[in-house]
């Protein structure tokens, strides 16, 4: 291919993509993602994590390639920092790339951090509008750093909340939270002192912490609630105790990426409380109907979100296309 017939390359900064990208909207593309994942149509490994033992932060390198009538290369490359939330900056930061399956021409570069918050969110979304009960209303959202304020607007996407409650890692910094978030949003919003306080009566509980001991216990979960497990993404982080793990309905975004990366699930299973058949379906298994998801309306339900490439590629694509109708974004000649 020569050069003059290289596609233009798409640059996207961070507002960009907030203004292109909603939570609703990233919901439904994480919905046909995760049914291709199911389908067979996605060909993507396990990510690749530099951790140098001296380093204040990590880089992982997440490749993917979605077929179907419109196929795409993508990856995502970029730091976790955890240091990063007390000088006021993402955790998350890097770039994800974007590559036409036809030709392998480089299409888009994107700001990863906004897609990586409203990706996740948008999975606990689409988990917690296939899992939760019907009338599920009541809110407790453990964490409120970054991610918080996109699962917030997932929960509000998929069920009719009353009331959420609030933890951080103080009182002070969830009422923070509370008042800056406080406008957007009819029902109301608290900020408590205890994780323990917030999940008792919850019907829905997302944990978005960076929490390397297990701070969601089994005593204080109501049944029929539903879980979204979403902090612990790394062998050495983990939020929920084991015997949760053990008694949860289990499912995943991925096999695969639970058994290899998950600090809840493998801390679960050194414990003997949960073996690889525990994990009962991925979401996209539940998305195509493959498995039913819930059950009983007493049962707790629980999704180990992970994260992983697809997400982010389907998330791209989305984004390309957007672009490309809007005339949005910065476009480079090559």
């Amino acid at each position: 291919m020569s050069t003059a017939s290289l596609p233009s390359v798409l640059f996207l900064s961070q507002q960009d993509v907030a203004r292109l990208l909603s939570v609703a909207d990233c919901i439904e593309v994480m919905a046909e993602a995760m049914a291709a994942l199911a389908r067979g149509e996605v060909h993507q490994p396990l990510r690749q994590i530099v951790r140098p033992p001296d380093a204040k932060g990590l880089l992982g390198l997440m490749p993917a390639y979605i077929g179907g009538s419109d196929p795409v290369y993508g990856a995502k490359t970029g730091g976790f920092f955890p240091s990063n939330s007390a000088i006021g900056l993402d955790p998350h930061q890097g770039c994800v790339l974007l590559f036409s399956g036809e030709t392998g021409a480089l299409l888009a570069v994107m700001n990863a951090a906004e897609i990586t918050g409203l990706r996740t969110a948008a999975m606990s979304g689409l988990a917690t509008r296939l899992l939760a009960q019907p009338e599920a209303h009541r809110l407790a959202l453990i964490g409120c750093g970054h991610q918080a304020h996109w699962q917030l607007q997932a929960m509000a996407a998929v069920r009719p909340l009353s009331s959420v409650k609030v933890v951080g890692r103080s009182l002070a910094s969830a009422q923070a939270f509370v008042a800056a978030q406080q406008p957007a949003y009819e029902f109301e919003l608290e900020a408590v002192a205890s994780v323990e306080a917030a999940v008792r009566d919850a019907d829905i509980i997302v944990t978005v912490t960076s929490a390397r001991e297990p701070i969601l216990r089994r005593d204080w979960i109501a049944p029929g609630a539903h879980i979204n497990a979403v902090g612990s993404s790394t062998p050495s982080h983990c939020e929920i105790e084991p015997a949760l793990m053990g008694q949860a309905s289990l499912f995943v975004d991925r096999r695969e990426s639970t058994l290899n990366e998950s600090g809840d699930y493998q801390n679960a299973a050194h414990a003997g409380f949960v073996t690889p058949d525990s994990l009962l379906a991925e979401i996209g298994e539940l998305q195509i109907r493959r498995h039913p998801g819930r059950t009983r309306s007493a049962e707790i339900t629980l999704f180990k979100s992970l994260g992983m490439a697809l997400e982010d590629v389907a998330a791209a694509r989305w984004l390309y296309q957007r672009a490309r109708e809007q005339q949005s974004g910065t476009w480079i000649k090559p």
